[in-house]
């Protein structure tokens, strides 16, 4: 296995990572900007009131998201199985 393919494979890996992340840190971002916005907004400074909008609407973003997302990984290691016997050379 030379450098160049552990670069590769390192390389698609991270990324598949972070496209696996993207849909639920998305969500998560989205819905702490309106939560903070409605804070500033009503003056109330709870802390613990921006996780359970945020779990709750991860928890959903993760149900939708989910077959896309083990599509994604069954299609990477699929992918690294079969090239096995190229990395072995």
């Amino acid at each position: 296995m030379t450098p160049d393919m552990v670069v590769a494979v390192s390389r698609q890996a991270i990324e598949t990572a972070l496209f696996l992340a993207l849909p639920m840190l998305g969500v998560s971002l989205v819905v702490g900007v309106v939560i903070s916005v409605l804070q500033a907004a009503t003056q109330i400074q709870e802390m613990t009131l921006t996780f359970v909008p945020k779990i709750l609407a991860m928890f959903l973003a993760l149900l939708l998201a989910f077959p896309w997302m083990m599509d994604k990984m069954i299609n990477f290691t699929r992918d690294l199985f079969m090239n096995i016997p190229m990395y072995l050379r």
